[in-house]
């Protein structure tokens, strides 16, 4: 790893101003329907720095996946509407024309799905699929974007790569599709790589080599790592800052190891409580009560109070995302009043 690369990682933590790679301010994401405008993400702000992996976490339906498309401009362009800044290495995407981000899409930002058998096409080779993505941004003939082909997938530790270029996705495992889409995304060496749920309905023996060859590769190449997902124990292991999102908003932000030690929100401290114990046996699995609100049912206030066994008469009002610390953003009035538990005592 080179000395830029190593003064990067270990610069892991709130990114210094004008030096993010990657920067979101205020995003906000509506749909239309037959009710009118709905807005589904709130003032969502965050950074990553080079070479940093952020792990993104939250139940279903709070908005992980779509901050996800939103930085890729992936939503249909009918009936959404979508403001804020998004600014990456110095260029707000949300400005740019769709010919501009097909030259961003895969080259810069490269994105792992969450289904790999439904990201890649069928009907196409493994081989086809990814010599595609490497023809598109750079200017080199079919036998060359072949073998950076079965490069990529020998990087991602694919036996028999030759023979694997030349399959079709049905043909794999579940774990080998998605090292085709690992490799798919790295083949064109992005600055970013977002990985939505990679390790999803793997057994955990190919959770850990994901994982591992993931966090590899963002060493060896510098690569930074957005990392959405449930797995608070994978988020624990790789990651080096932690931002938990409810209801479309942002509402912690933080270094890994402080937040999972002294959480500052109670839907964190909520979700830090609900991962199961092995050492507590016979016991009733912790849950948060109640469900994530519909976006056409949000509170007006906090957005988390109906659901809080903290609330008091302030959280009926809306919650601005305050600093709790220089390395830490929380949205939530009582922050300060409050002694949560953490994961680790």
């Amino acid at each position: 790893m080179s000395d830029a690369v190593a003064m990067a990682v270990e610069r892991a933590g709130v990114a210094p101003p004008g030096k993010a790679l990657l920067s979101i301010r205020d995003l906000c994401v509506s749909f239309r329907d037959d009710s009118g405008w709905t807005q589904v993400l709130n003032n969502v702000s965050l950074a990553v720095n080079p070479g940093e992996t952020v792990g993104i976490v939250g139940e279903s339906g709070c908005g992980k996946s779509l901050t996800a498309l939103s930085i890729l401009g992936l939503l249909q362009k009918r009936d959404v509407l979508r403001t804020g800044e998004i600014n990456f290495e110095g260029r707000d995407l949300a400005k740019l024309s769709e010919a501009e981000m097909r030259r961003v899409r895969g080259r810069h930002i490269g994105m792992i799905f969450q289904e790999p058998m439904s990201a890649l096409d069928p009907v196409f080779t493994v081989g086809d699929q990814i010599t595609e993505t490497v023809r598109t941004h750079f200017n080199v003939s079919r036998r060359e974007a072949n073998e950076r082909a079965v490069a990529a997938l020998a990087a991602v530790r694919i036996a028999s790569p030759q023979n694997v270029v030349s399959m079709y996705p049905m043909s794999l495992s579940g774990g080998m599709r998605q090292r085709v889409m690992i490799a798919m995304a790295l083949v064109c060496e992005p600055r970013l790589l977002i990985a939505d749920e990679p390790t999803t309905a793997l057994d955990v023996t190919i959770q850990a080599q994901i994982m591992d060859l993931l966090l590899d590769l963002g060493q060896r190449t510098g690569t930074a790592i957005l990392f959405i997902t449930h797995n608070l124990g994978l988020v624990a292991e790789s990651c080096t800052r932690m931002l938990t999102m409810y209801a479309g908003q942002v509402v912690e932000d933080g270094p890994v190891d402080k937040i999972l030690m002294q959480p500052k929100h109670p839907y964190t401290a909520g979700l830090l409580g609900s991962v199961p114990q092995p050492r507590q046996r016979k016991s009733l699995l912790p849950s948060i009560p109640g469900r994530v609100p519909s976006p056409h049912e949000m509170p007006s206030g906090c957005r988390f109070a109906p659901r809080c066994t903290y609330v008091q008469p302030p959280c009926l009002a809306p919650q601005a995302l305050l600093s709790a610390d220089a390395e830490r953003q929380v949205r939530c009035r009582r922050y300060d009043e409050l002694t949560l538990p953490g994961a680790i005592s």
